[in-house]
């Protein structure tokens, strides 16, 4: 269990340090405690015999609520959708490893990097 624990946390350092560097308003320690969280409440869960698609639909509402925090309207711009998104899912990473799935929670972490790498490559296409 601590080793799930420990997974879900440097997966989520992965993402967080990248949203860290780029100033984002949720950074490297929101990502970690996100996603540990995620792990450490299917963890408990699990082990009092609950319902594994409960949990879920648990975590992903709570965090629905956080990313809603994250999105700021200014006038006909809006703000801090990507990153409610990627809070949303790096909360289910933290359910992957939670429920013993590494190789899906690992596999979508690099997406999720991935994904948000995209935007820096999009403005030098785009520039040139």
């Amino acid at each position: 269990m601590i080793g799930r624990l420990v997974l879900a946390t440097i997966l989520s350092s992965i993402v967080g340090f990248e949203r860290e560097k780029l100033s984002k308003p949720a950074g490297l320690r929101t990502y970690m405690l996100v996603c540990l969280g995620s792990c450490l409440i299917t963890i408990v869960s699990l082990s009092f015999g609950n319902d594994p698609a409960r949990i879920a639909s648990g975590i992903i509402t709570g965090i629905g609520f956080l990313g809603a925090g994250a999105i700021i309207a200014q006038g006909t711009n809006v703000k801090g959708v990507t990153t409610a998104a990627s809070l949303w899912v790096i909360s289910a990473v933290g359910l992957c490893v939670g429920v013993g799935e590494y190789l899906l929670a690992i596999v979508t972490t690099v997406l999720i990097y991935l994904i948000l790498r995209l935007k820096k490559y999009e403005k030098i296409e785009h520039s040139g």
